[in-house]
């Protein structure tokens, strides 16, 4: 097991199993809603939540790890599984709930149809309600990829790469994540980063999650009446920056942060600790 890594859980509900990590001792509790190809195993910029005295409550969403797509194969429906979860485990209030890129969905869904249990929603180079992707060539791509039948293939053949050739294959991966030239997004990566980065990726799987993640959900942004801090970077490729835009345009009390990042992985950036000076700002703010 990688730094990476971390132990889970798999509870029983009444709508099917799910893989959950709570790690912390902090009064408050925050739920973080991984990305695509991410589980609740894989610990990704939580350092700013433990920190500030905050225990995580980290599930698997459906399709990725231990947690079945049949458990709830909708937003709506594993926000309601993931109330559930919190009650089972006597949290009463969750002083925010994170939606990181295509977990943005669920975090929205969650906070809008549960707003006596969540406080505040934050927002991580999070995923809209507009199509994504957003063009028809990568979405059929990502379904031919990334279902179920092949992506074990997909990312032994990514593990190959970067374990053969790691500059290249970060490279190669980095590419989809920014619109800036790959040269100077590796650049702006320290060694140590560039290392955890290749470590994150070779630990990703996609399950029968990530073809699901593309699926169209209902838009619930006005219906979020909660605090929220919306951060993004122009220069993603992944999730282009409008959906950052459209979502605080939407949500009545959105505050958008713009991050300096290089693409999609805001957490490396070099202003990143700035950030996370503003997430904690905003969990402590009555």
């Amino acid at each position: 097991m990688t730094a990476l890594e971390r132990e889970t859980i798999t509870a029983r509900l009444a709508a099917g199993a799910v893989e959950y990590r709570l790690e912390g001792d902090g009064p408050q509790t925050v739920v973080i809603f991984h990305g695509g190809h991410m589980r609740a195993g894989l610990a990704l910029g939580e350092e700013v939540f433990t920190t500030s005295g905050h225990q995580v409550l980290a599930p698997s969403r459906p399709g990725y790890g231990r947690t079945p797509l049949s458990t709830a194969t909708t937003p709506a429906a594993f926000a309601d599984v993931t109330a559930q979860l919190c009650r089972d485990l006597g949290i009463g209030r969750v002083a925010a709930v994170v939606g990181i890129s295509a977990g943005g969905r669920t975090a929205l869904t969650m906070a809008a149809r549960h707003p006596h249990l969540v406080g505040r929603v934050i927002l991580q180079s999070a995923v809209g309600f507009a199509p994504w992707p957003g063009d028809r060539r990568t979405r059929l791509g990502g379904r031919l990829m990334f279902n179920a039948r092949v992506e074990a293939a997909t990312w032994a053949a990514v593990r190959l790469v970067t374990r053969t050739a790691p500059r290249a294959g970060l490279r190669l991966l980095l590419r989809d994540l920014s619109t800036r030239p790959v040269s100077r997004v590796m650049a702006g990566l320290s060694e140590h980063d560039q290392a955890e980065l290749l470590a994150l990726f070779t630990l990703m799987r996609s399950g029968g999650g990530f073809v699901n993640d593309m699926l169209p959900v209902p838009d619930c942004a006005r219906q979020v009446t909660q605090p929220a801090l919306v951060i993004a970077t122009r220069t993603d490729r992944s999730v282009p920056f409008t959906h950052a835009e459209s979502l605080a345009a939407t949500i009545p009390r959105a505050e958008l942060v713009e991050s300096r990042a290089d693409g999609h992985m805001i957490w490396f950036a070099p202003d990143y600790p700035a950030i996370t000076g503003k997430i904690k700002d905003f969990l402590a703010t009555v």
